[in-house]
């Protein structure tokens, strides 16, 4: 089963999650917010455009801790095998420490095959058409969530298009 990864984090030069969501390839889903990220670590950017985005979905936030514990429960009921589909390579970092927590959990053991995209399936206009639909006034750009979502849409209708095709 494929499932659809996407984060935000407070900048490039000192990466630490502030959101997380993920989507499977039959549309469950898993969203979370931090919160006790460090306001003062987030760039101009993330200040201005995506902490605006924050607390949209009931019982997202919660700490780093609680947020393992979450995780780890997730990935627990999903009963096969996953291959992780992410765009951004951070994501996957980001997404093995907030797993492996402030103990050093292992990472669940259903989690298989890592796939960044590569360029030519994102930029394929098939891709494009597809990711950008899934954006409204409610689900913009730059949230978590809303993005796992635009992945998924996105890679599923390449993906069709090409028959089949991986990554």
């Amino acid at each position: 089963m494929l499932i659809f990864l996407d984060t935000e984090f407070t900048d490039f030069i000192k990466i630490d999650l502030i959101s997380i969501g993920l989507v499977t390839e039959d549309g469950r889903e898993f969203y979370g917010e931090r919160n006790d990220y460090r306001y003062e670590d987030c760039s101009d950017f993330v200040r201005t455009t995506v902490l605006p985005l924050l607390r949209r979905v009931s019982n997202a936030r919660c700490s780093a801790d609680h947020l393992t514990y979450r995780l780890q429960q997730w990935f627990a009921s999903l009963a096969e095998p996953v291959t992780l589909v992410f765009d951004y390579s951070s994501d996957w970092e980001l997404l093995a420490e907030v797993l492996q927590g402030n103990t050093g959990q292992s990472l669940p053991a259903n989690i298989g095959e890592k796939w960044l995209l590569r360029r030519e399936v994102i930029s394929d206009p098939i891709f494009q058409q597809a990711w950008q639909a899934t954006y409204s006034e409610d689900w913009q750009p730059h949230h978590a969530l809303a993005d796992a979502r635009a992945l998924q849409a996105g890679y599923l209708a390449w993906r069709t298009a090409n028959l089949g095709e991986n990554i």
